[in-house]
């Protein structure tokens, strides 16, 4: 994996997200000069910096999109505010639970987020999923003029929709026919900054939501809805689709079988984490204010006589040099899921490329692949 940051995978790993989502070489490095010596002081230390640092390019640029919109070079504002909300969304997502401003900061790439909708992908629009009394925020890119299959995208423990929006995979849908909502699962993004929705094990609940709202839009085929997750997403994904009987297929993008041994893992520092101040970050996810009871807790995030009850064709794509996720669980999901009628384990080698965490070192060729099989299912 290409690192900007020697030695801080953390870091390292964001500044590769972004340029794999759309993120240009020369702002990325106007962005990550200033803070490099603090890089080397650890993930944790210099987040602040990071996010000022990160922000300031961001800013800049979503100046020049404002002058660009004004002369009416809409294209360009649109593709300025679109990078812009890539490097706040990256920045905001390095931050403590406990910053100060988070919530602003959040607020204003959503801002510039739509204004790239407006702008350059009318056919990206904002929606509410009703969900328990609440609402769960996404968006939908709708693929053709008329009824068509529609992919449910979650993402995992720190990323957001606009972290799945901008890495191009929508697109990638988009122009084999097939619609995604992209959706802010309980725990992350606007349902957790804004509404308050923790992560929980049964996931099928949100995922009954989803299916809900997407079977009230004449824009989706009832019986074509299937469901992708990354990272914590494949726990999440593999989860619902066990017991939410209405999907008609699952990916889990990163085999997150036992979530629960991993953070045991992390506790005695084996393997890398994907975020700074990471146990802060976990309880905030969670809800739980106790590391210990947070353990016990994360024990039930573990797909052992869960995958047996998935009934559809299931995906499992995963990184031979994933540092988050060892690659073993990749291949316990495989072996237990006895009862779905087309199961496919594919590991991504570092001779290929998408051999990182849910294959951020090669982004394109890992969705590719997804989005293909993803549309041969939904074909037949």
């Amino acid at each position: 994996m290409f690192e900007y940051f020697p030695g801080n995978y953390v870091w390292n790993l964001g500044v590769v997200a972004t340029l794999n989502s759309g993120g240009l070489i020369d702002e990325v490095d106007r962005a990550c000069r200033p803070i490099k010596d603090l890089a080397a002081r650890g993930s944790d230390v210099g987040t602040a910096e990071f996010m000022a640092s990160w922000a300031a390019v961001a800013e800049d640029l979503a100046t020049q999109a404002a002058a660009d919109e004004a002369a009416g070079n809409t294209r360009t504002a649109g593709q300025k505010y679109q990078r812009a909300t890539n490097y706040l969304a990256q920045a905001e997502r390095m931050q403590s639970a406990r910053s100060p401003g988070r919530r602003a900061f959040y607020q204003r790439l959503l801002d510039l987020q739509q204004k790239a909708f407006d702008l350059i992908d009318p056919d990206t629009t904002r929606v509410s999923i009703p969900f328990e009394g609440s609402l769960l925020p996404a968006y939908f890119k709708k693929a053709v003029d008329g009824p068509a299959p529609t992919i449910i995208l979650w993402n995992g423990l720190d990323s957001t929709k606009e972290h799945m929006y901008a890495s191009g995979f929508a697109h990638e849908l988009a122009a084999r026919g097939v619609n995604t909502l992209m959706v802010d699962c309980p725990g992350s993004g606007e349902a957790l900054r804004f509404l308050d929705l923790k992560s929980r094990v049964e996931t099928e609940d949100w995922a009954a939501a989803c299916v809900d709202y997407l079977l009230t839009r004449d824009d989706v085929i009832s019986g074509k809805i299937g469901l992708v997750g990354w990272s914590l997403g494949g726990y999440y994904a593999p989860r619902a689709a066990a017991f939410e009987k209405r999907l008609a297929l699952c990916v889990a993008w990163g085999a997150n079988h036992d979530w629960g041994a991993v953070q045991k893992r992390r506790l005695e520092r084996e393997g890398e984490n994907p975020v700074p101040h990471y146990w802060d970050h976990v309880l905030w996810v969670w809800g739980e204010d106790d590391l210990d009871t947070f353990i016990t807790k994360a024990e039930a995030v573990n797909l052992d006589g869960v995958v047996e009850r998935i009934t559809v064709p299931f995906l499992i794509c995963h990184g031979e040099n994933d540092r988050q996720i060892p690659l073993k669980y990749a291949h316990r999901s495989y072996e237990q899921a006895v009862n779905s009628p087309k199961r496919e384990l594919r590991i991504f080698t570092p001779a290929e490329g998408g051999a990182e965490h849910i294959g951020l070192d090669h982004f394109a060729h890992v969705q590719t692949y997804i989005a293909d099989w993803v549309t041969g299912v939904l074909e037949n």
